[in-house]
């Protein structure tokens, strides 16, 4: 396969990074060595599992449900359809009429993308009140053989409102969800649109960062 081109869908992580309240804060440390004094440049990096772009694993949101190593490569990596809701308001559901004009390319094994623009809001208030996956269109979308979606804003499900029905949902069917990523706009292509979101193997966690790219693949 060819590929024709390359989205990054990722922020970078930064002490400044957006998170979720109460998260753990990032923090880089620069220069812990340095080539004057080590002979060799190295630094240091603290950052929770749901910090910046990253995926939920099972057992974020269940005790029994797989971590983050356990998951098989072949989730993140595969062909994605975009779904486009930059009309969506603070706090408003993403519902079944917005993927009036993509359902008929959804099926086992898509990686669903929703394309919010929230991202554009990082730094503000509004940030963290975004729109939001609702609980049928996450499970029709499992119902379709969905494994992986990936969203714009900093949660899948309502930040406010205390009750996670796609996160319960994802978890209980061992499937994973992305979030705070970015450029979803940047897509601006459907044909040959696969995506790759790879986490780190940290062993018995919830989660991880992750360098989520879209590519526009010529077979």
């Amino acid at each position: 396969m060819k590929v024709k081109k390359y989205v990054d869908l990722s922020w970078e992580v930064s002490d400044e990074s957006p998170i979720y309240p109460g998260d753990p804060e990032p923090h880089i440390t620069y220069g812990t060595h340095t080539l004057e004094k080590d002979g060799y440049n190295l630094s240091g990096v603290y950052t929770g599992t749901q910090t910046g772009t990253h995926v939920d694993a099972p057992y974020h949101f269940s005790n029994e449900g797989d971590t983050i190593d356990k998951m098989e490569l072949d989730f993140f990596f595969g062909p994605a359809v975009v779904v486009r809701v930059t009309d969506k308001k603070a706090e408003e559901e993403i519902t079944m009429e917005d993927l009036t004009s993509v359902k008929d390319r959804i099926g086992p094994g898509t990686i669903v993308l929703f394309n919010t623009n929230w991202y554009q809001k990082r730094g503000t208030e509004e940030f963290y009140s975004h729109p939001y996956v609702s609980g049928k269109v996450a499970t029709w979308l499992v119902e379709q053989g969905v494994r992986f979606i990936g969203i714009d804003t900093m949660n899948a499900d309502s930040s406010t409102k205390g009750v996670f029905p796609v996160h319960d949902l994802f978890s209980e069917k061992r499937l994973m969800i992305g979030e705070n990523w970015a450029n979803l706009d940047k897509i601006d292509f459907d044909d040959g649109l696969w995506v790759a979101a790879f986490p780190l193997k940290i062993k018995g966690v919830d989660g991880s960062p992750v360098r989520a790219v879209a590519m526009q693949i010529e077979a």
